[in-house]
């Protein structure tokens, strides 16, 4: 941290932060609201003043009341000031943003694109409006190199506003691992999108062999979802050897990934993937789909090779022949293995993702 603070700016400069009230709620973990507490962390470690704003609102979709309190907290805030807004706010109210753009600094953090949503998800004219906000922004960053690629193919972007600060992760203790390679875990909030009904269609079909797995992530945001995933569970048998764990942080998770052989994550849309550095970070090889930014999460071993098996996204068959593979070919799991210890070195920290962003606000600062 001592060299961080002898590159990073030497006045104290201010920053408003507007994040979404579940930032510290430990029982609405997510990738998003990790990713703003450490930077939150981190920028004021890096002498930043930090004047957090957190609203109240059931972002991306605020009702009327949500969209007045974010509208008063912009309005008081000071000309020339520099203002940081997660995406799941901002991309959502060009109305409020786009005016209050021409006498702020406006930075939005985009962990994932409002935009790649359907009217279905509740979003009317979601593209429109979030390209809007980001034309208004002074810079805009990104998680992942593919979702800079993504908003600047969708929207008319300048090229040189939008920025990449990946996520970071903590160095931890490598995993045992068993013999078997049976047990695995699946970190991811259970909806739609994470793909969980796909995972157990694969599980299903490698009922012939040891395995158990422990999906960590919150039961509470699609209770239909998981209602139709248990049903699934029972009417393939595999019932008693699958665990819905519910949300976990802190100590809770690092145990679960301690226990594990093997992280399991069949998304279908995913802008990073924090789970698997996460996973990586103790040694643990991947089995996931090749969508969005995972694959760029997973990176590769110094010699080249990948710490896992991609899968495409919505392919059970492929999914479950991947886990074969994992569960019956010790040469391959000790493989996967030496790959992942090699890509838990080459990873980086939450320092190097708050040093990249403060670097971004100082040039808006200067």
């Amino acid at each position: 941290m001592g060299q961080l603070r002898a590159n990073a700016i030497t006045a104290v400069v201010a920053v408003h932060l507007v994040v979404p009230d579940s930032i510290d709620d430990p029982t609405r973990p997510s990738g998003g609201n990790t990713y703003d507490r450490r930077v939150r962390e981190g920028l004021t470690a890096l002498g930043w003043s930090i004047h957090e704003h957190v609203v109240p609102g059931s972002w991306p979709i605020p009702d009327a009341a949500a969209r007045a309190g974010l509208a008063a907290v912009i309005a008081g805030i000071g000309d020339g000031s520099v203002l940081l807004v997660d995406g799941v706010i901002a991309s959502t109210v060009p109305e409020t943003l786009v005016p209050e753009g021409r006498r702020l600094r406006l930075v939005v953090l985009v962990h994932m694109p409002v935009g790649d949503t359907s009217p279905q998800d509740g979003l009317v004219d979601a593209g429109a409006r979030e390209q809007a906000v980001l034309a208004a922004a002074s810079a805009i960053v990104t998680t992942s190199a593919w979702t800079r690629r993504w908003l600047l193919d969708r929207y008319a972007l300048r090229s040189d506003r939008v920025y990449v600060a990946e996520p970071g992760v903590d160095a931890a203790a490598l995993a045992t691992g068993s013999a078997t390679g049976g047990e695995l875990l699946c970190v991811a909030a259970v909806t739609p999108n994470k793909g969980h009904d796909v995972l157990l269609a694969a599980l299903a079909t490698v009922m012939d062999l040891p395995w158990r797995c422990v999906c960590v992530g919150s039961v509470n945001l699609d209770p239909g979802f998981v209602g139709r995933l248990n049903r699934q569970a029972r009417a393939h048998g595999i019932d008693d050897r699958l665990c819905f764990a519910g949300a976990r942080t802190g100590p809770d998770l690092d145990s679960h990934y301690a226990d594990a052989d093997l992280l399991v994550l069949a998304s279908r849309a995913e802008t990073y993937g924090m789970a698997v550095t996460e996973a990586l970070a103790r040694g643990l090889p991947v089995v996931a789909t090749a969508v969005g930014g995972l694959p760029d999460a997973l990176g590769r071993a110094a010699d080249g090779s990948r710490p896992g098996m991609l899968v495409p996204p919505g392919d059970s068959a492929a999914f479950a022949a991947a886990l074969r593979r994992w569960l019956t070919d010790t040469e391959l799991r000790w493989r996967l293995r030496s790959a992942a210890r090699e890509r838990r070195v080459m990873l980086s920290g939450w320092s190097t993702t708050s040093l990249r962003i403060s670097r971004i606000l100082a040039d808006l600062a200067a």
